[in-house]
């Protein structure tokens, strides 16, 4: 972006995969550009997975590591209240940003996405929340530079959209694994069912004898709408896809409510 007067005052930034991720280094590069004063409150160790739970059973440390720079020993939503709530003076930020995850969060898997829920809780607290995320091809070589390059200005033509001023949903953003130089427009988008096709249990001994196990995400081509989040950045292009909290399935309300004896849609 140009030189110019930053866009916001104050922004708060979070993520899944924890304060020492390399993305949050290049989410807090990205709000540099377009922030006076950036706060950072993240998990300290990764939460992926945890969508937007909360710890209500167990207390939250906090730990300083810099000027305006904590981390929370919890999950991401729990780093966003403990932000909001305590550790910015009661002065609320104008923007939440969430990532820049290390993975895309695409299609269905953004229900149980830490990055994602990160956001969501900030949009429970009242306030606008982006949440970001680089795909790659290769997890040994993530392509930072494209969000580096490109963050600040989607951030900017999101905050000057009327996207905020409706309130109601967060942003999903998810940047392609492509040269920089080759990245397409920033593209709004649906969700779509994404890549995840099943969730495995791999079972192992440990050296007592007892089992254990982890969980497997099996991931692979499924049809996507041309307009979903998965096709646009698979064709090169930053996906942009509004979602919120409702997520009544309104096919299914009409059919139970016409088996059932219920209220119409339309009531």
């Amino acid at each position: 972006m140009p030189d110019r007067a930053p866009l916001l005052d104050r922004v708060l930034l979070t993520n899944d995969d924890g304060i020492d991720a390399p993305g949050l280094a290049v989410l807090s590069e990205i709000a540099h550009e377009i922030a006076r004063e950036v706060w950072i409150v993240a998990p300290d160790h990764d939460q992926s997975g945890t969508s937007h739970s909360l710890s209500l059973h167990a207390p939250l440390r906090m730990t300083r590591h810099g000027e305006r720079r904590f981390s929370v020993s919890g999950t991401p939503g729990d780093s966003v209240v403990m932000g909001v709530r305590h550790l910015m003076d009661g002065v609320l930020p104008d923007l939440v940003l969430s990532g820049v995850n290390r993975g895309g969060n695409l299609g269905i898997e953004t229900v149980f996405s830490g990055t994602v829920g990160a956001a969501m809780t900030a949009m429970l607290l009242g306030l606008p929340a982006i949440a970001m995320s680089q795909t790659f091809r290769d997890r040994n070589a993530v392509p930072w530079d494209v969000a580096r390059r490109h963050g600040a200005d989607v951030v900017a033509r999101l905050w000057r959209s009327p996207w905020r001023e409706r309130g109601g949903s967060i942003i999903n953003v998810n940047f392609p694994s492509v040269p920089v130089d080759a990245v397409g427009p920033l593209t709004l988008t649906r969700q779509g069912p994404g890549l995840l096709h099943d969730i495995g249990a791999r079972l192992h001994t440990d050296p007592r004898g007892m089992p254990y196990a982890w969980l497997e995400l099996a991931r692979g081509p499924r049809p996507n709408p041309d307009d979903s989040e998965t096709a646009v950045v698979g064709r090169g292009a930053i996906s942009a896809t509004p979602l919120q909290f409702e997520r009544t399935d309104p096919a299914a309300y009409a059919a139970l409510a016409e088996a059932l004896g219920g209220p119409s849609p339309a009531a």
